[in-house]
């Protein structure tokens, strides 16, 4: 017999209810008093009230953490690469036309797509609005989503999207690439020229938007973010971890050689994600950084230069 579901949590209490009334009333006058247009900011809360699931999402811990092994498998699947692929190359035009704008390689562009959205299928379902006004009102975490809801009133003021297609995770990332509203102010591009900033519909908007972040973060646009590498016997793994860098030439003696066609003067670390005896990668500097600053876990950047690497060979 398969598994129930788990039950859908209660609904919020009257109590509850009335305390997110005034907590929402609160936000709206300080929407107001920055500017923010009044028609908006109604049209922005119709229907918003506490959503219950948001909360039980973010304060549910996962039961163990993957290994790498797992977490590989996973994400770096055959599926994703072959939906990858596809992707590719009915976009490459358009993926090509932003890369040599930003200068930023299509391959990081396609991982962190496949990564945040399945390439466009899953972006959320929750109302952003809904979403941030629920977290910032239950309190754990109250500044940040507070500030974070502001900057969603600010990109529904702006007219980017209507609050009803503003939707994204529990936790308020929006779109395909699954921007916080602080990201969207900071780096979505409007594309097309159309004056609108879509990151929800409109890919060229949400490629350069993607390259636009990396590009402001550090990427450099002849480097890879790095490469699988062989390390030889005896390798000692005190040496690994980002903190350890080294140029190539350093590492050249230690046994540990480049495969791509990078300058002996990179700055590389060697990262074991698995612990010693497992994969090895050359993580290189900046561009590795550039992605952890989009999510800072070794795991998903590797994953993301291993799932472009592979969808666009």
């Amino acid at each position: 017999m398969a598994a129930q579901p788990p039950p859908p949590p209660p609904p919020a209490t009257a109590a509850e209810a009335a305390s997110f009334a005034r907590y929402v009333a609160g936000v709206k006058a300080e929407a107001r008093r920055s500017g923010l247009r009044p028609a908006m900011l109604e049209r922005a809360f119709a229907g918003v009230r506490v959503n219950t699931r948001v909360i039980e999402l973010d304060r549910r811990q996962p039961e163990f953490t993957l290994t790498w092994e797992q977490y590989r498998s996973r994400i770096v699947s055959a599926t994703r690469i072959k939906t990858g692929r596809d992707m590719y190359a009915r976009h490459r035009a358009l993926l090509d036309a932003v890369s040599a704008r930003y200068h930023v390689a299509p391959g990081v562009i396609m991982g962190i797509w496949g990564l945040e959205s399945n390439y466009g299928v899953s972006s959320g379902g929750f109302h952003v609005v809904e979403a941030l006004a629920t977290l910032a009102w239950e309190g754990r975490r109250a500044k940040f989503f507070r500030s974070e809801l502001m900057d969603a009133l600010k990109i529904l003021d702006s007219g980017d999207i209507a609050p009803a297609q503003m939707v994204g995770s529990y936790a308020g990332a929006m779109g395909q690439p699954q921007f916080m509203p602080d990201s969207f102010l900071k780096f979505a591009v409007d594309w097309n020229g159309d004056g609108k900033r879509d990151l929800w519909g409109n890919l060229g908007d949400v490629f350069a938007s993607v390259a636009n972040y990396l590009a402001r973060s550090g990427w450099a646009g002849q480097l890879p973010w790095g490469e699988p590498v062989r390390l030889p016997p005896g390798f000692n793994p005190a040496l690994a971890g980002r903190e350890h860098q080294r140029t190539l030439s350093e590492w050249a003696p230690l046994g540990v050689r480049a495969g791509a066609r990078v300058a002996p003067s990179t700055k590389a670390a060697v990262l074991l994600p698995g612990g010693a005896g497992g994969e090895a990668f050359l993580a290189y500097h900046p561009n590795f950084l550039a992605i952890r600053r989009y999510n800072p876990s070794d795991f998903y950047c590797i994953s993301v230069g291993l799932i472009g690497d592979a969808v666009t060979i």
